[in-house]
């Protein structure tokens, strides 16, 4: 995995997020302090084993996962989801499945910055985060 992912990022901008919750099936009152939440994502590796934990005045999560392997992850929604992650070309792309749906995410770093790509059924959610 590239070293440069490591460390603590911050949000700084978030375009279409409302429209890929609700894609999600996130409910109005989720979806609104959701919008509201400016995460910060600390990004670790020890061994083979990366940690994403997305913290927020609302919500604190956390994965734990090695590159290539399917595990199973309860989301910031609550989703029970079949996840895994892999290196592509430089970026992480994470898979979801639940229930039949499928939702990717990608991270990869752009002039410095985060750039993480939702993307559900053709809405494509842009958040950009910088390093603290």
């Amino acid at each position: 995995m590239c070293k440069k992912f490591l460390g603590t990022w911050k949000l700084v901008s978030s375009e279409h997020f409302d429209d890929y919750m609700r894609a999600l099936g996130v409910g109005l009152a989720t979806r609104k302090l959701g919008n509201l939440a400016k995460p910060s994502v600390i990004i670790s590796k020890k061994g083979d084993t990366i940690t994403i934990r997305t913290e927020s005045a609302f919500k604190t999560t956390e994965i734990s996962f090695k590159l290539g392997q399917e595990f199973e992850e309860t989301t910031a929604d609550n989703r029970k989801t079949k996840s895994i992650v892999t290196l592509e070309r430089g970026s992480l792309k994470q898979v979801q499945k639940w229930d039949g749906k499928e939702t990717t995410i990608r991270r990869k770093l752009v002039d410095g910055k985060m750039v993480v790509e939702c993307m559900i059924k053709g809405i494509v959610c842009t958040r950009i985060y910088e390093k603290v």
